[in-house]
């Protein structure tokens, strides 16, 4: 299967899992703000098929990057990064996958950052659906305190309402596997039949 088939097979599961709209009453994001449209992404990651094609794709997307590791903030970069993760060791180039805690425990290490990475590590920062931008920025944060070097962001979905444009502020390149247009792009084109 090529890339492009793999990302529109998993458009299409994003489609059938994980896209909701409702004109009556409207969707109230984490962000705060109202939308018709809501992307929970998590029927689709969490999803053997979903989650393999994830996977091959982020890792497609990295063929050229010099990280050793991808994570985000819990819990819509965990599955994100585990597919790539596993699949990345299937094709002989490990990336390995971390967490990054969205509260720090009282006890125990006390760490932000949970997985086998150490600071000077080159890493991606994932993230399931962006709005304002506000989970993943967290994420680089958290992950520059420390000690991981923040190469590149990828998120799942861009829903273009800012974030991009905010967590560049703080990285560059940010990459997404879809966009809000994309999505309605292949979801009016299923709905032709084309």
């Amino acid at each position: 299967m090529s890339i492009g088939e793999k990302k529109e097979r998993l458009g299409k599961i994003i489609l059938e899992r994980s896209f909701k709209y409702s004109d009556n009453p409207p969707f109230t994001l984490a962000s705060g703000r109202q939308s018709n449209y809501y992307f929970n992404c998590k029927p689709t990651t969490l999803d053997p098929e979903g989650m393999n094609l994830i996977g091959e794709v982020v890792f497609d997307m990295l063929q050229d990057a010099p990280v050793t590791a991808a994570g985000g903030l819990t819990l819509g970069a965990d599955p994100i990064a585990n597919a790539l993760a596993v699949v990345s060791w299937q094709k002989g180039r490990p990336i390995k996958s971390f967490i990054v805690r969205k509260d720090v425990k009282d006890h125990g290490t006390k760490s932000a950052v949970e997985g086998n990475v150490a600071a000077g590590e080159k890493v991606v920062i994932l993230d399931d659906v962006i709005t304002t931008g506000g989970s993943t920025i967290t994420a680089i944060e958290q992950a520059r305190r420390a000690g991981l070097v923040v190469d590149r962001v990828i998120t799942l979905i861009d829903r273009e309402e800012g974030g991009r444009e905010n967590i560049l502020a703080l990285v560059a390149p940010v990459q997404s596997v879809f966009t809000r247009t994309e999505i309605m792009a292949l979801r009016e084109k299923l709905a032709k039949g084309r």
